[in-house]
């Protein structure tokens, strides 16, 4: 992420690219997704408390969690601030940096979402120390981000989901993002993977036969908001974490 004003994520982002052939319908591949991050924050956070989500795009996730959060964001798209006025109504929004979350007080919020945000970041240590800051100690964060370690990068090669959208300029491994992690204050509660869900993966065969044979566990796993897939099972990796007490040494755990 940028500076406001400089941003490549303006209203262009969410109709081209990697969202091009997104459908925001209820029932839709989005939809499920922030149902599923939404349901993870409810299994993992605090019942209620304040929350941030950085990068909120559209604003549809912080609106399937207010109530019974005090709902905050922050994005770089500014155009996207203004459509996300209408979709999570109560939520408080900011336009600036993940690098940068200046407006809130250290130790200000219960809950951190950051779903697809670090790979954007030039200076993702930066964010992630930031994203540190602001959770209180005993909060919680849950961290999304393309998956290094995932089969099909080598599989697809150039055209992975991964290396597709020219935003992406901070990819790390999922040891990078733990190791990243701990050292801003979080221990690692729980990492796991999203499925494979960006087909074709053999060439020859039907893509919707695909779709179904690959993203079964995917599915399943979103449907069920029961996280069990692991690291390389997936185009994603997902990291929730919890901001160490106060006066605690930094660890991370598997």
């Amino acid at each position: 992420m940028s500076a406001p004003g400089s941003s490549p994520f303006d209203n262009s982002y969410f109709s081209s690219g990697t969202y091009e052939k997104v459908s925001f319908r209820t029932g839709s591949q989005y939809w499920w997704s922030n149902r599923f991050y939404a349901l993870l924050v409810r299994r993992y956070a605090p019942p209620v408390g304040r929350l941030l989500e950085v990068g909120f795009g559209l604003g549809h996730l912080l609106s399937r969690l207010e109530p019974p959060y005090e709902t905050f964001g922050v994005d770089v798209n500014g155009w996207a601030l203004e459509k996300a006025k209408s979709v999570a109504p109560r939520a408080r929004l900011h336009e600036g940096s993940a690098e940068d979350l200046g407006f809130f007080d250290d130790g200000f919020f219960q809950v951190l979402i950051a779903k697809h945000v670090v790979e954007h970041v030039p200076r993702p240590e930066a964010a992630v120390r930031e994203f540190a800051r602001v959770v209180a100690p005993g909060g919680w964060a849950v961290l999304s981000t393309p998956n290094l370690d995932s089969p099909m990068r080598a599989r697809k090669g150039k055209g992975w989901i991964g290396y597709r959208d020219r935003t992406h300029v901070s990819l790390r491994s999922p040891a990078e993002w733990i190791a990243m992690a701990g050292s801003a204050g979080f221990r690692l509660r729980k990492i796991f993977s999203d499925g494979f869900w960006d087909p074709p993966y053999i060439r020859g065969l039907p893509v919707r036969l695909q779709r179904l044979l690959f993203g079964l566990p995917g599915g399943v796993q979103a449907m069920l908001a029961m996280p069990f897939l692991p690291v390389r099972w997936g185009e994603s990796v997902i990291l929730i974490v919890q901001k160490e007490p106060r006066g605690a040494v930094a660890r991370t755990s598997s």
